[in-house]
């Protein structure tokens, strides 16, 4: 019996092992939301009593691996650390789940507005974009688009450190593909170029979702274009911004889904639309709201832009 005990030595689980196998290494606390592909919870590391976010994914039987958008997101996420993208901390698989432990924020943007009762600090408005901007200058620096920026995916810590989140739709756009899916960006948060079907894009399609989020944070969370369809959606854009022509947007008319629309005068005012911005941010608004996804303002220059200038120093100098 000797070499047979000899040959298990250290193979035997000890006492402490079998209890760390029951007992897993974070303690679930309760269902906070659903994210692309998965459920979140909130949880606490058993060890270090620290709170954080599981995104939970189950692997059925009949799926061919782990589903692309998780892949995505680890990659992407494990490359872009970053104070304003949320922090991917350890990733658990096991042949029946996957799960992402995240840090963990106290609540998302939409959640802030339902809390807000119709009224923002312009302050916090201000802060909460340049935070945005600064989290996607870094992405997009670092050849990644975010594809969903949306106020369920940007999140909140108790600090008041917004942070980019859910990155199951994100790409790397700098290796060369013929085309880009446009299914992609929320309806509401979705660019005209991306509406006409547009399968190549760049930086601008962030940039239009910022814009729309930048709207929807001066009027306490109401949304700017809350279209019913696609059709819809482009309506109520060229309401607002005028009907894009050939001169304004050249290519246009070939894009793969495009349709005419009513030429409709733009109301470049925004006073009515967003009456709590001053001039100098519906001046960054117009800038990053353009039809033409050329003229839409780099996440970098909208950070410069004159409408941060008094901009609390403590929230622009913190960097990552």
């Amino acid at each position: 019996m000797k070499p047979l005990r000899k040959e298990l030595k250290g193979k035997v689980p000890t006492k402490q092992q079998k209890q760390n196998w029951t007992m897993p290494k974070y303690e679930k606390l309760e269902k906070i939301g659903e994210g692309t592909y998965g459920t979140v919870f909130k949880a606490k590391n058993r060890e270090s009593h620290e709170i954080v976010a599981l995104k939970r994914v189950r692997l059925d039987d009949d799926d061919e691996g782990v589903p692309s958008s998780a892949l995505r997101e680890i990659c992407l996420l494990k490359e872009l650390k970053h104070k304003n993208i949320v922090r991917l901390y350890d990733v658990l698989h096991s042949d029946k789940k996957l799960t992402l432990v995240f840090e963990h924020c106290d609540q998302d943007l939409k959640k802030y507005f339902d809390s807000l009762n119709g009224d923002i600090d312009l302050d916090v408005v201000k802060s909460f974009m340049y935070q945005l901007l600064r989290g996607l200058a870094f992405c997009h620096s670092h050849n990644v688009l975010h594809r969903d920026l949306k106020p369920q995916n940007l999140l909140i810590n108790k600090n008041g450190e917004l942070k980019l989140a859910d990155f199951g739709l994100a790409r790397a756009f700098g290796i060369p593909v013929k085309c880009y899916s446009a299914e992609v960006v929320t309806l509401w948060y979705r660019p005209p170029d991306v509406l006409f079907g547009a399968k190549l894009y760049t930086t601008s399609i962030d940039m239009w979702s910022a814009g729309c989020i930048f709207a929807e944070l001066a009027n306490a969370g109401r949304p700017l274009f809350p279209g019913s369809d696609v059709d819809d959606q482009l309506r109520r854009i060229f309401k607002l911004l005028g009907t894009p022509t050939e001169e304004t947007w050249s290519g246009m008319s070939q894009l793969p889904d495009y349709k005419p629309f009513p030429l409709y005068q733009p109301n470049m005012s925004l006073s009515q639309v967003v009456p709590k911005l001053g001039n100098r941010g519906r001046d960054l608004l117009q800038r990053l709201l353009v039809c033409n996804p050329m003229g839409r303002m780099s996440a970098d220059d909208a950070m410069a832009h004159a409408y941060f200038s008094d901009l609390n120093p403590a929230v622009k100098n913190d960097r990552c």
